[in-house]
């Protein structure tokens, strides 16, 4: 994915159900003149904790590629992303492409989101999940959180425990995890919400997007 891509443009490509979760987060990310100008490769260099974007594609496995007149390098997201508005950027950088391997295309995604309304406003938590079914079986199992930590957060533990289970009970192991979903958050307290009140948002948004994405990988 180009780092010039536009929201726009990406609701608009036919891309795997892979993506569902980009997709949803795209719709959400200001208005639609915003949606139309703004680009990926802006979303990410922000850095901003509460980037949408950030969650769907740490599901996806996204690697960074970045340019300069010494090199180009590949970097995975999760070490392009240092701290609260901070990357990896040499001073002589560009972002210039999002790469996604065809075996992070596997299953289907979703992508939930709270905020004080439903569109045009800041993230107080959101969640990607990312799942594959094969024989009626989680093979491959991917969930990020953001706007809970310095960097959106994968959870390691939850998605060894959804690997091998059938998907229809996806929503209710991630309520059986729940306490290693919230340690393994970091929040603030700020004008939106308390950091109480983001780790036990963010663990329902985990429930519920491991459900629809479980839902969907199985249909």
């Amino acid at each position: 994915i180009g780092a010039a891509t536009s929201w726009g443009d990406i609701l608009a490509s036919d891309l795997p159900a892979s993506y569902d979760a980009l997709k949803e987060a795209a719709r959400e990310i200001g208005s639609v003149q915003i949606q139309t100008s703004a680009t990926i490769g802006g979303n990410l260099c922000t850095a901003s904790p509460a980037a949408d974007s950030v969650p769907c594609l740490m599901a996806l496995d996204a690697e960074i590629e970045l340019a300069s007149i010494r090199q180009r390098r590949r970097i995975p997201l999760a070490e392009f992303l240092t701290g609260p508005r901070q990357t990896a950027l040499a001073e002589d950088e560009l972002l210039v492409a999002i790469w996604i391997a065809e075996t992070s295309e596997q299953g289907c995604s979703a992508f939930e989101k709270l905020g004080a309304r439903r569109y045009l406003v800041i993230s107080i938590a959101m969640v990607a999940a990312r799942l594959a079914v094969v024989d009626g079986q989680i093979s491959k199992a991917a969930v990020s959180v953001g706007s809970c930590a310095p960097v959106a957060v994968r959870l390691g533990e939850l998605e060894t425990a959804l690997i091998g289970q059938n998907p229809a009970s996806a929503a209710q192991l991630a309520e059986q995890h729940k306490q290693s979903i919230i340690a393994a958050l970091s929040p603030i307290d700020d004008v939106r919400a308390s950091a109480d009140y983001r780790r036990e948002a963010a663990a329902e948004l985990v429930r519920r997007a491991v459900d629809r994405a479980g839902k969907k990988a199985a249909s």
